[in-house]
């Protein structure tokens, strides 16, 4: 079938640099790939909302040329009017559909592009949703890619979801450019448009999704249900669809012994196959729903997903995972402290319960190398301690020190909104004479969430999911990935573990190993902030509080006491100090070299720009 596509593209002051840069080739690759037959235009929404054409075009050889002459001028603008962005692309679709009648025949499609919040025009959620629910009215499928990890990607789903379509997170790496003309190829080619599987009626229950907007070639569509009558050898389905201007009809007749007989032949290992796949489509459905509604409704679609994920051991957002890896080149075996599942009673587990996975199943979330930051993008504490705040409005960065004893507990992330916080314990050298400088590092640290019963306690030696109500202990030998509610864990062997927090937040935790034979230092650990967008306003903390915005200005740049670390005076907070130029070193990406990166050093124990004193942050326990 030919298409009507309109491409709507945030171009807002946030998508500068390598974002916008891979938007434009990918723009460019995918007007390339569009047949002449095709209609088309662009919307770019940033402050103000502008399009190219304001109406279809078809996609020949002069207007393609015009369209990426557009591409290739087009600059970025402030604010984000991603409402006014899709209700003007909604408006070209619909207008093309109800004015020119050959291209009522044609595939519709609507295709937007964001990488942050809306924050002109409309700009609470729930009204646009309502919005474009109703300028659309299920006339053609929405999809919309989420550039990067600042995007409220739920927000998005629901949104795709409730118009007949899905969403997508483009990942900020040298391939984006690729994702992006990947997902355009999923849609490029529909075959069929209003798709529907009917069956003789009291023949089924319990049907999965059976209608679909459009097909799309390469792409499948699955529907599972139960036999009504179990004495019934066979049944049929009738396909119903449009094709391009021409009505679409098939019927498919099925026999319930052929069907295992194939099943058979196959080698399906699982002799339930076919109601293992009705399962997972199900919950699948239930989880989608979920996601748009609120109150009673969410709790009973919850408790049936749940009910099912346990009955089939699917891993979901409602249920734990956890991977054991292989034996480690020393010869070690990964353990699991925690007796077999099948040794407690399920009411005793519960939505916590746990799933083993052999090693060769893939792990449910991304390692940290996935997450991409530029050179000196960082914000964390490591080493002696060093904390490090990057001010992305001066894109420059800020350092201190906290000078304490060991076994003092320091509070480095609060969040009262949703209870969530990060504790970290000092601990010394091993041994060390009267004139050495007391070297502190972070031996322990305590991850919680108190609202959901969430509880994690790494130290270099072991990992303890739960540890006050006896769960599961891992070393830094495995390679693990454990899901509890909406917080994610993954272990990456020997190197760190990663957190990731509701889609909104995402921390790591980097392991440091010194020579076993020192008779001075001992392991340690260090915390990085690599994802804070979702944590409210009143996160505070040692580094919590730099999750906000704030600003300092820099002048009177003159000679200190070391030549090569020019001191300077800063106002900070409506302070005035004394500051030294320097260097600090990131050890999230390599934790054995580290990286670089030059900051100004806030002396005094972050006095001045830390909120209060340090000791206002000294907390009594690890949780």
């Amino acid at each position: 079938m030919n298409k009507n596509m309109v491409f709507v593209i945030d171009i807002s002051g946030s998508m500068r640099g390598q974002k916008v840069k891979q938007t434009k080739e990918a723009l460019l690759k995918i007007l390339g790939d569009m047949h002449p037959e095709d209609y088309f235009d662009l919307v770019l929404f940033g402050s103000q909302v502008q399009s190219w054409r304001g109406s279809l075009v078809q996609a020949s050889q002069a207007n393609l040329q015009a369209a990426r002459n557009f591409v290739q001028g087009f600059s970025l603008d402030e604010a984000t009017n991603l409402n006014g962005g899709l209700l003007r692309g909604i408006e070209i679709l619909n207008k093309a559909q109800e004015s020119l009648p050959e291209l009522s025949n044609h595939a519709s499609i609507l295709i937007m592009l964001t990488d942050g919040d809306p924050t002109e025009g409309v700009t609470d959620r729930s009204q646009i949703l309502k919005n474009v629910r109703n300028a659309i009215r299920g006339r053609f499928p929405l999809y919309n890619l989420g550039f990067g990890h600042n995007v409220d990607f739920n927000f998005l789903e629901v949104m795709s979801m409730e118009n007949n379509g899905r969403a997508q997170r483009i990942y900020e790496d040298r391939d984006a450019a690729q994702q992006l003309q990947g997902f355009y190829s999923q849609v490029a080619r529909p075959l069929l448009v209003d798709v529907e599987l009917q069956y003789p009626q009291d023949t089924v229950s319990a049907l999965t999704q059976h209608r679909h907007k459009q097909y799309y070639e390469g792409s499948e569509i699955m529907v599972a249900g139960r036999i009504a009558d179990h004495k019934l050898g066979s049944f049929k389905a009738d396909v119903q669809a449009h094709g391009e201007g021409q009505e679409f009809r098939t019927t498919c007749l099925v026999d319930e012994e052929e069907m295992k007989k194939l099943l058979r032949e196959r080698g399906h290992m699982l002799e339930n196959h076919v109601e293992r796949l009705w399962a997972y489509l199900t919950i699948q459905e239930l989880l989608a729903k979920r996601m748009k509604v609120e109150g009673e409704e969410r709790a009973n679609l919850s408790s049936q997903a749940l009910k099912m994920s346990l009955a089939y051991q699917f891993v979901t957002p409602l249920t734990s995972m956890t991977i054991r890896g292989m034996a480690d080149e020393d010869g070690l075996k990964p353990t699991i402290d925690k007796p077999p599942e099948d040794s407690l009673p399920l009411e005793m587990v519960g939505h916590r319960r746990t799933f083993v996975l052999a090693a060769s199943q893939p792990s449910p979330t991304h390692s940290s190398a996935n997450i991409q930051r530029l050179p000196n993008q960082v914000t964390g504490v490591d080493t002696d301690p060093h904390f490090i705040i990057y001010v992305p409005q001066k894109e420059d960065s800020l350092c201190f020190n906290i000078n304490e004893d060991p076994g003092v507990i320091l509070n480095l992330v609060q969040d009262p909104d949703t209870g969530f916080s990060v504790n970290g314990q000092l601990i010394g050298s091993k041994a060390r004479s009267p004139e050495q400088h007391a070297g502190t590092y972070f031996g322990r640290l305590g991850i919680a969430n108190p609202k959901t019963d969430f509880q994690l306690e790494v130290t270099p030696k072991n990992i303890t999911l739960n540890p006050s109500s006896g769960g599961p202990v891992f070393s830094w030998n495995d390679q693990a990935a454990l899901r509890q509610d909406r917080v994610v864990v993954t272990i990456n062997k020997k190197r760190n573990l990663v957190v990731s927090v509701d889609d909104g937040a995402t921390f790591e935790v980097v392991l440091h190993r010194v020579w076993k034979g020192s008779a001075v230092h001992q392991d340690f650990l260090g915390f990085y902030v690599l994802d804070s967008h979702r944590m409210s306003a009143r996160t505070h903390g040692l580094l919590g509080q730099f999750f906000r915005p704030f600003g300092f200005e820099v002048s009177d740049l003159h000679p200190g006491s070391d030549p090569a670390k020019p001191d300077a005076t800063m106002v900070v907070k409506n302070h005035r100090l004394t500051v030294t130029r320097g260097l600090q070193k990131d050890y999230s990406k390599d934790s054995w070299h580290g990286a670089e990166v030059s900051c100004w050093f806030i002396h005094n124990n972050g006095a001045g720009l830390i909120d209060g004193i340090y000791t206002d942050y000294i907390v009594p326990d690890i949780f």
